[in-house]
């Protein structure tokens, strides 16, 4: 794929006041719609039934393959296992001249899609029309679809009605949905009557019997699979399964996930050549068999099935509801992803069909938010595939020299970076500083500082404070607390680590702080390189290991999760430093769910008497990496002279993930925008979070919008109260 300017394409998106209505409203109704369609229905257990029969059937890929091979042969179709795309075209065009076919009539598939099949029939002089109205439309403006089961979901009323004018050269009033429904439904009858070739996906294929199943809401499907002479089945292997029984798993999950029906109009199930009748080459009617022709696409996909990382793709059953919960995809669309496929799914799609260079283009597209893997039918941690694929560009390619440096020089050598960047961002920032946030910068650093404010740099970084504040520990202590800070609880947020160590103090801990902690590792861990990962971890576990604490505790979700999760898997293939790791790990413990535990022990967690109203956003890494949730209500609900009041979206990503809002701050702060107004709403006086980074960016939202209202870290809220 050619360089291109990504940028500029996000702006132009941005931009786009129809794509950006279709798709927000979309976004907003998806989840309600989703839940209703599960309404009496144990989710999770469909959730896990589909997992584990996708993945069973992906260990046993290469003998499914057989069994569906040889179950369609015994009912008399042709099979065709083709290596990639070209394979592919090469063995329609053959087909296509052995049988004289000139008109080829397609149903939705994303496969063609993916091999470019459609410009390759057009090259041969092949009459080729898609029948899906959506993919019909598009098709007639050369574009591909930004959805994979709604593919003009960015286009409105008036735009569709011109495409048909276009198509049809007649005035069609865009008002009139009704009316070009019919119309395109006139039009394709005749497409479907008069062509050679039908042309299909699949939804799923069943080795037991060779059958393909198709799900549709509009049944050109099956007017493709039994009106011409010819059918030809499109099927890549991570759609073959066993059974008919393990149908039904997908057929529970699939209309209500992609759709948010219990059951879409048509299901389809084609298990070989049936009669057909047609009009041969003399005008005369004749009956006989269809030829059926099933191709079986690898393009990737084998060799993904080896690998333990990759063959979680096979779970993917084509729903898309991953897109329809991804904030990033919601703002930008589908077309800017460049491929076939979008969003987090699609950026692992193209990574295995196309290689990690293709997919580099626009991997860090994905914010990390996790809310796909909420939804998704099959389970599939695709932030955690995205990162491996990541990992695996870095192998090949090497990290990018800039960020490397400035990690290993800097972010990874907190003396340096104390010493050095910090003492002069404090000298350089006080100039524009108001308050606790710097709301403008001059010249080329302007950006920075559009849609919201930052925070200052602090005068005295939490490390110089630890001395006094270690001599207030309790003289019997509890338990022996190792605080990690993490970089910007040091030297953005130092008062909230302060605030920490105030409220463990003040439950019986000694609190300690080593001084050779680093960076957790996120930052560089973000970008794929796992070496220079490795080698922070095991600064910061050696560093830990010397104070031998009960519990090494962090007040920002996005450490805790890397050191108590990611540490482990970095270390998984070296027995030595996996045992290490083990034992730092296990200690590892978040601060509010730590705090909660404690205040229960003893029964300070309980309803207290409201009073100022604070509302709660939940960080992403926190709710949806570590599962906590609860304890930071609990503890807010706990807390004297406060009231909680729930905002919209309290879970839905502020924008920020670290360096993902400075580097596409024009999709950060659309984001951002969305969360002030949630906060505004709700009319409270604070906002409270768990995590540094959202911290910085709601804050700086608030204050950018002079709304007057607080932003504080939870451990800011408790110390208060003390």
């Amino acid at each position: 794929m050619a360089e291109r300017n990504l940028k500029q394409e996000i702006q132009a998106k941005l931009k786009d006041d129809i794509m950006q209505g279709a798709l927000s409203k979309f976004a907003e109704q998806y989840p309600g719609s989703r839940l209703n369609a599960y309404k009496g229905q144990d989710i999770e257990g469909l959730r896990e039934s589909l997992r584990a029969m996708k993945h069973d059937a992906v260990q046993h890929i290469n003998q499914l393959a057989d069994e569906f091979e040889a179950s369609l042969k015994k009912r008399g179709a042709h099979v065709f296992r083709a290596k990639d795309g070209d394979a592919v075209k090469e063995y329609l065009i053959k087909i296509c001249k052995e049988n004289n076919v000139k008109r080829v009539v397609k149903s939705k598939s994303m496969a063609s899609e993916e091999i470019h099949l459609n410009e390759c029939f057009g090259e041969h002089d092949i009459r080729v029309k898609e029948t899906d109205l959506g993919e019909w439309m598009i098709a007639i403006k050369g574009q591909k679809p930004s959805h994979m089961v709604m593919p003009a979901i960015h286009l409105n009323r008036y735009q569709c009605a011109e495409m048909f004018e276009q198509e049809l050269h007649i005035d069609v009033p865009g008002e009139d949905i009704p009316n070009m429904i019919q119309l395109a439904r006139k039009n394709l009858r005749q497409e479907f009557l008069q062509a050679d070739m039908g042309i299909t996906g699949a939804n799923f294929g069943i080795a037991e019997n060779g059958a393909i199943g198709l799900v549709t809401n509009e049944g050109n499907a099956r007017l493709v699979t039994t009106l011409p002479r010819i059918h030809v089945v499109l099927i890549g292997y991570e759609k073959l399964i066993p059974t008919t029984e393990d149908a039904a798993k997908i057929l529970r999950l699939l209309p209500r996930n992609g759709t948010c029906q219990r059951m879409t109009s048509y299901m389809t199930m084609v298990d070989g050549p049936t009669k057909v009748i047609y009009k041969n080459d003399q005008g005369k009617v004749v009956e006989e068999d269809r030829k059926q022709y099933v191709i079986i696409l690898d393009n990737g996909r084998l060799e993904a099935a080896k690998d333990p990382v990759f063959q979680q793709a096979y779970q993917c059953v084509r729903c898309a509801s991953c897109l329809n919960v991804c904030p990033i995809w919601t703002l930008v669309g589908g077309h800017v992803y460049g491929h076939i496929y979008s969003g987090g799914i699609g950026a692992i799609l193209t990574g295995l069909f196309n290689g990690v260079e293709t997919f580099a283009q626009f991997s860090d597209l994905c914010i990390g938010c996790r809310k796909c893997t909420t939804v998704c039918p099959g389970k599939i941690p695709i932030p955690d595939i995205i990162d491996e694929l990541r990992s695996r560009y870095v192998q090949k390619h090497g990290a990018p020299g800039m960020d490397k440096t400035m990690f290993n020089m800097v972010l990874n050598d907190r003396g340096l970076f104390h010493k050095l960047l910090l003492k002069a961002g404090a000298i350089g920032q006080a100039p524009f500083k108001k308050g606790k946030f710097i709301r403008h910068l001059p010249l080329f650093m302007e950006e920075m500082t559009k849609g919201r404010s930052l925070p200052t740099i602090a005068s005295e970084p939490f490390r110089d404070r630890v001395e006094r504040l270690m001599k207030k520990n309790p003289s019997k202590p509890k338990k022996k607390v190792a605080y990690f800070s993490g970089c910007n609880m040091d030297f953005v947020f130092a008062d909230t680590s302060e605030n920490v160590v105030k409220v463990l103090q003040s439950l019986g801990m000694e609190v300690v702080y080593p001084m050779e902690q680093a960076c957790c590792g996120k930052p560089i861990l973000g970008i794929g390189d796992r070496e220079a990962g490795k080698e922070t971890a095991k600064k910061n576990i050696a560093a830990f290991e010397k104070v031998g604490a009960d519990v090494i505790l962090s007040a920002c979700p996005t450490c805790t999760e890397t050191l108590e999760e990611t540490y482990m898997k970095l270390f998984e293939n070296d027995p030595e430093w996996k045992a290490r790791a083990r034992a730092f790990c296990s200690k590892v413990c978040e601060f509010s769910k730590f705090v909660a535990q404690e205040y229960e022990k003893i029964g300070r967690l309980t309803h207290a008497r409201g009073g100022e109203k604070v509302t709660y956003h939940d960080s992403c890494h926190m709710k949806r990496g570590l599962g906590i949730y609860e304890e930071p209500r609990a503890l807010i609900d706990a807390t004297p002279g406060v009231e909680l009041v729930e905002m919209h979206n309290c879970d839905k990503c502020c924008g920020m993930a670290g360096s993902f809002g400075m580097k596409y701050q024009e999709v950060s702060i659309p984001m951002l925008n969305e969360k002030v107004k949630n906060i505004k709403d709700t009319g409270a006086t604070t906002a409270v979070v768990a995590c540094p980074a959202c911290m910085m960016q709601i804050g700086g939202g608030l204050d950018k919008a002079d709304t007057g209202i607080q932003t504080k870290h939870i451990a800011d809220l408790l110390a208060e109260k003390l």
